[in-house]
């Protein structure tokens, strides 16, 4: 059931369509009771079509031409649809009535479309809002009590359980913990916190219960700087967006002007009758809208937008289809974009008289009652192998955990723990860790006492965030379409980053940056490329996401506000979209240049033929529909 403020908020976000559903309704009744001969149900209902369809744009045209003095495309319209409409009533040729509502209901579904392109950056801001919570927990006087974050104080104490969202920037001044901070930073790996280290808003809290100390206002947190940035970034217009603006007011005022002088001088100057001058005057204004012009990019870019949707692209609106085509550098965020995101198990190395399974068995045999992102790694590593539960197990924060298996004492650790108790470790797996760690990939050491005396080590895991399978391939492809840089922008630390890059075939890296930096990386490569993609997954991605030319996220691994502010989505996760994209992004380049051409050829020809009294007014309407027909079909193309 539809309640009033429901039904109030429908008509508030899609009026401009409902607007144009109801003209070109009325306006199909209207050209039905016309060819019924109902002369006055005609009337009523054209009329409505006219007023209907055609308010917005009144209104815009109006309202630009009274504040800044400036005629555009949409007061032209409505002046050539209404001078069609009084031709039609002074010579009753009522058909050239229905021409002028076809004109007005063609800006009526552009009006709309535009209008979900605005309200794209109202709904990105409030998701982003959206990801801190609205309390946080702070003692006073020895007691709990749960404060709104925009009362907190510098000074006030935080209490963050095990599991729960980071409110605010603040020092820990008591407990210890890791904390996923991919979201914020982008990093891949947990990060282990303790007494006086910085934690950030929106961050997930792990195992461990953390007092904080506020020492700055909450609204200096990074989130809250995160948010900042994206409302800047998307409230400046392209270039290309103002230009547009500028061609279509210089257009409708060169139009306007030669009508009128089309309807004066002629009868001065060649002696014709005013009646001829009036005619050609009208009908000049129907040849001279850009219908034709318009239909030459937008169904065009609907069609190359549903080619998109159906290979899992989704472009949120034309323009920006129309600039991945013209992008010459890529910025890759690594964590969740040319990695999976997830934490896997890559190596297995047992030793000496143990296998892999023996390996896994006393590893995930602990890990299993722990809530460590590398235990679960291991753990589900295990999956299909059968191990049974450790006695007394116990978890050393930063080092790693240990347990009884079987009468036997088994540790689980990195190298500083299990170097306590094991003398020394053997020569080739150490050559191997050491390369391992230079890859960026966490190693974890088992051992477990031997039967005479001692510890023995059982083998070796190596734990990392595994690199996509297409990411290498993809990058070749945007190579050879003429991408002449691409480079990888990440929160992750230096090592980790440059081994991404190798792998994938990326020369330049950006590591350890925060969402701030992402930007300014962003804003060089525009400086020297112009049109610039970025691509990326998290929180941490959409300040860059917004600024970059055209943003493209991942779709299944993305978080909510990448997908928001992203112009581009790539639905499945798969990296080789971006080149099925670009290809999409030239190709409808390809067709709108040619379109453009024929609408001008068309408008051209028209003018000549009015000019020298070749048409009439329904040759005119013929010619310009006909044309506005013809580059429609021909942006249709792009639906194979």
């Amino acid at each position: 059931m539809l309640y009033p403020q429901h039904l109030t908020k429908f008509t508030k976000e899609h009026g401009d369509t409902l607007a144009a559903l109801v003209c070109g309704v009325l306006l199909f009744l209207g050209w039905f009771t016309l060819h019924l001969g109902w002369l006055g149900w005609a009337m009523l209902l054209l009329t409505a079509a006219y007023v209907i369809g055609g308010y917005e744009s009144a209104r815009e045209g109006l309202t630009t031409l009274v504040k800044e003095k400036q005629l555009d495309v949409d007061l032209l319209m409505i002046v050539a649809a209404l001078g069609a409409a009084s031709l039609g009533l002074w010579r009753r040729e009522y058909h050239l009535i229905i021409d002028g509502a076809i004109l007005i209901l063609i800006f009526a579904i552009s009006g709309a479309l535009e209008g979900y392109a605005m309200r794209r950056t109202e709904r990105s801001i409030r998701s982003l809002m959206s990801l801190t919570p609205d309390t946080a927990r702070i003692l006073r006087q020895g007691r709990e009590e749960l404060v709104p974050i925009h009362q907190l104080q510098v000074g006030d104490e935080i209490i963050v359980k095990p599991g729960e969202l980071i409110p605010t920037d603040a020092l820990i001044v008591s407990g210890y913990s890791t904390l996923n901070q991919a979201a914020i930073t982008g990093e891949s790996l947990p990060v282990e916190k303790t007494v006086n280290d910085e934690v950030f808003a929106g961050t997930i809290n792990g195992y461990g219960a953390l007092k904080l100390k506020l020492h700055k206002p909450a609204t200096s947190s990074l989130i809250q700087r995160v948010i900042r940035l994206v409302e800047q970034a998307q409230t400046e217009a392209p270039p290309s967006q103002e230009f547009i603006e500028r061609f279509e007011r210089k257009y409708a005022l060169i139009i306007v002007t030669l009508g009128v002088f089309l309807a004066i001088l002629p009868p001065f100057i060649w002696g014709w009758d005013w009646e001829t001058t009036i005619y050609r005057a009208l009908t000049f204004l129907v040849v001279a809208s850009p219908c034709a012009l318009m239909a030459a990019i937008m169904p065009t870019l609907l069609s190359a937008i549903a080619n998109g949707a159906r290979q899992g692209i989704l472009f949120k609106n034309g323009a920006q289809l129309e600039k991945i085509g013209q992008v010459r550098a890529i910025a890759f965020d690594k964590t969740g974009t040319l990695t999976t995101g997830e934490l896997q198990v890559c190596e297995v190395i047992p030793y000496g008289k143990y296998s892999q399974t023996d390996v896994l068995t006393a590893a995930a045999s602990l890990e299993s009652y722990s809530e460590h992102p590398i235990g679960k790694a291991i753990v589900q590593a295990a999956a299909n192998i059968d191990w049974v539960g450790a006695l007394e197990v116990q978890a050393i924060p930063g080092k790693g955990i240990s347990g009884i298996i079987q009468d036997q004492q088994v540790m689980v650790g990195n190298a500083a723990f299990i170097g306590e108790y094991v003398p020394e470790f053997p020569q080739d797996l150490q050559h191997l860790t050491q390369f391992w760690e230079q890859e960026g990939k966490t190693v974890v050491w088992v051992a477990q006492t031997r039967r005479e005396d001692g510890y023995e080590i059982v083998g070796v895991l190596a734990i990392a965030d595994m690199v996509r399978a297409e990411a290498a391939e993809t990058i070749k492809r945007l190579r050879k379409l003429g991408v002449a840089e691409i480079v990888m922008i990440t929160g992750d630390n230096q090592r980790t980053a440059h081994s991404v890059a190798q792998a994938v075939g990326i020369d330049r890296v950006y590591a350890e940056l925060l969402p701030e930096d992402k930007l300014s990386v962003i804003s060089d490569l525009q400086k020297k490329y112009q049109t610039v993609a970025m691509v990326g997954d998290g929180i941490n991605d959409a300040p860059a996401l917004a600024q970059a030319s055209v943003g493209i996220a991942m779709g299944v691994a993305g978080s909510d506000v990448a997908l928001e502010t992203a112009d581009v989505v790539l639905m499945a996760d798969k990296l080789e979209k971006i080149a099925v994209a670009m290809h999409l992004g030239r190709r409808s380049q390809s067709i709108v240049k040619q379109n453009i051409v024929v609408a001008l050829s068309f408008i051209l020809l028209l003018l000549i033929g009015n000019f020298l009294g070749n048409i009439n007014l329904p040759i005119g309407v013929i010619g310009h529909e006909g044309s506005t027909v013809l580059v429609t079909l021909s942006g249709l193309r792009l639906l194979k």
